[in-house]
């Protein structure tokens, strides 16, 4: 017996075709339907709404979309491939400031990239790495564009040890150390890791003796925020901890008072900003949480006459530290 004459084949193919036939029946009677409430709707008329509902011919007999493939057909903007490539090297850094930085520091570096006609700080780099008795391999630019994910290298890369976490204990031994009283910033709810790389830069500038971040719903040291921080990275202890106001109220019994930068409070120039303390910034939206500001001591403004009504995170820490600074020096 021929396949053409099988009575199994032609019932599945009949079963096939009255399956085809029923659901292009259905679908031209929803179409309708749709035009209909369409209709309706332009009459203003009341009509029957509904989530559509997905049936198994549907799923059998409906055309598919195609699938787009990730290595050719990348949808992705340019930034959100340069986030994603940080997040998969977190032990690379880019650019001349942080990998100066990170050879200064005595940093664990396991290779250095160099683009082959570098000039400039290239140079001074490369001679600090040898006297360090780093490894240095040069390659040509294209290569260093692929192993960047084609951010801005500026002809130079690095492998390095990721970045650790230091403990709140270790923060207060090096003001101790410094002989200071302690002056450290808490980042509540940081999620843009430049204004996180921002602040750490100005946090080294004044002296600040280090950053506290949780550990849940905020940015970690990654890439970005190294670059960001132009090397400050290397320098300023950053402290994960799994509960913002458990770490608050530590610092508070270690003698530190706690100011967070808010909205109704005293305006900061006239606030006593000298001694131990502790300044929290809130997150890029909603700004302190409330139960981190009910732990705080006292809360400051930044007074503004313009059309805008909030600074950037990391600018409105950047003037509460340098006015902490100015007046823990005395000017």
């Amino acid at each position: 017996m021929s396949k053409r004459d099988n009575p199994r084949l032609k019932q599945r193919e009949e079963e096939k075709r009255m399956k085809r036939e029923k659901y292009f029946a259905a679908k031209e009677a929803r179409e309708k339907k749709a035009r209909e409430a369409e209709k309706n709707a332009k009459a203003g008329k009341p009509g029957r709404e509904g989530a559509k509902k997905t049936s198994r011919l549907d799923k059998e007999y409906a055309p598919r979309e195609a699938r787009s493939f990730r290595g050719y057909n990348d949808e992705r903007s340019g930034e959100e491939r340069r986030e994603a490539f940080a997040n998969e090297n977190p032990n690379m850094i880019i650019g001349r400031n942080p990998v100066m930085e990170a050879v200064k520091s005595g940093r664990t570096i396991e290779k250095i990239l160099m683009q082959k006609d570098g000039e400039g700080s290239i140079k001074k780099i490369a001679s600090l790495a040898r006297e360090r008795g780093l490894q240095i391999q040069y390659v040509d630019r294209v290569a260093l564009d692929r192993v960047t994910g084609s951010r801005s290298h500026q002809g130079i890369a690095a492998y390095v040890s990721a970045y650790s976490y230091c403990e709140l204990s270790d923060i207060l031994q090096k003001a101790k150390d410094r002989g200071e009283d302690p002056f450290v910033i808490l980042a509540d709810g940081l999620e843009d890791p430049h204004n996180l790389g921002a602040i750490m830069r100005t946090a080294d500038a004044v002296g600040a003796h280090g950053i506290v971040i949780p550990s849940r719903r905020a940015v970690g040291l990654t890439e970005t925020v190294a670059k960001a921080s132009a090397g400050a990275i290397e320098y300023i202890p950053v402290a994960k901890v799994a509960n913002m106001t458990a770490a608050i109220d530590e610092l508070k019994e270690q003698g530190l008072w706690i100011g967070a930068c808010d909205m109704d409070g005293t305006e900061y120039y006239e606030a006593k900003l000298t001694g131990p303390i502790g300044l929290v910034v809130g997150g890029e939206g909603q700004g302190v949480s409330r139960l981190v500001r009910e732990h705080c001591d006292f809360i400051l403004s930044i007074p503004m006459v313009g059309k805008i009504s909030s600074l950037n995170a990391s600018n409105a820490a950047a003037i509460l530290m340098y006015e902490t600074f100015r007046q823990r020096a005395g000017k």
